[in-house]
């Protein structure tokens, strides 16, 4: 049964599997994404099934669904506060492209190349994600727990919910969150423990840059939003990933 399900043609099963969650998803009360989220995460469903099958559909659905609940966690107290995501978390296509975007071009890209190009390409596609789950991690949980948050740039207290303020509760969660993501890639065989090193070290560097582009650009360009900045935030995890791939292989051909 399972090897004439994963015979057939990889692009017909991503359209079948992905309308049968749509489905899903639709019909059940409490809802993680709005209608047009839905739609535009079938898309992206879509697109990670047909280039990477299931683990790379693994990763992604990991990352939104831990995603989601960490998104929730001390919402009321968020909500009191304004610091909260808009509709309480729910998801919209802005939302899901500026976390996949990155991703699904490092996924589509794996179509055209062969090895070892296309597993600097697979590294990049998990350290994207790996970068997004530490940034909503370590932001989700900093607004919650954070007990002193201090503006990256300055380091001077600033409130919880200020555009590029770091806490130490908020980062240990975004490391923890870095790392897990990257042990499901490496459990699907998508990268191996090295590859995890590497994501987690990236999605550190990627993080704390989005937070300086918080505190330093977003609030001087208005076409700088929250999305835009997810968009370049896991862009630079997925660079920073291949980069340490590539200068950790050229130093260990020089060394021998």
């Amino acid at each position: 049964m399972l090897s004439t399900f994963y015979s057939l043609n990889p692009w017909l099963v991503a359209v079948g599997l992905n309308t049968v969650m749509l489905a899903i998803a639709f019909s059940l009360p409490k809802k993680l994404l709005t209608p047009a989220g839905y739609l535009h995460a079938w898309v992206l469903g879509v697109i990670v099934w047909g280039t990477l099958g299931f683990p790379g559909y693994l990763v992604v659905m990991f990352y939104f669904l831990v995603g989601s609940g960490v998104t929730r966690i001390g919402m009321a107290q968020k909500e009191a506060e304004g610091i909260a995501e808009k509709r309480s978390g729910m998801r919209g296509p802005e939302n899901v492209w500026g976390s996949a975007l990155a991703g699904t071009i490092c996924a589509i890209a794996t179509i055209f190349v062969a090895s070892p190009y296309r597993e600097l390409l697979v590294l990049g596609y998990v350290a994207s994600f790996s970068t997004k789950l530490s940034d909503t991690s370590a932001s989700e949980v900093g607004k919650a727990y954070g007990k002193r948050t201090f503006l990256i740039t300055t380091l001077q207290p600033v409130a919880r919910g200020t555009e590029g303020a770091v806490s130490l509760e908020g980062t240990l969660a975004g490391i923890v969150a870095s790392f897990a993501i990257a042990f499901v890639a490496c459990g699907v065989g998508l990268i191996d423990l090295f590859g995890v090193v590497l994501c987690a070290i990236a999605a550190f560097i990627a993080t704390n840059l989005e937070s300086v582009i918080g505190a330093t650009l977003q609030s001087k360009y208005t076409w700088l939003t929250n999305e835009v900045v997810n968009i370049l935030n896991t862009l630079i995890g997925a660079i920073a990933a291949i980069l340490l791939a590539l200068a950790w292989r050229w130093f260990s051909l020089n060394l021998v």
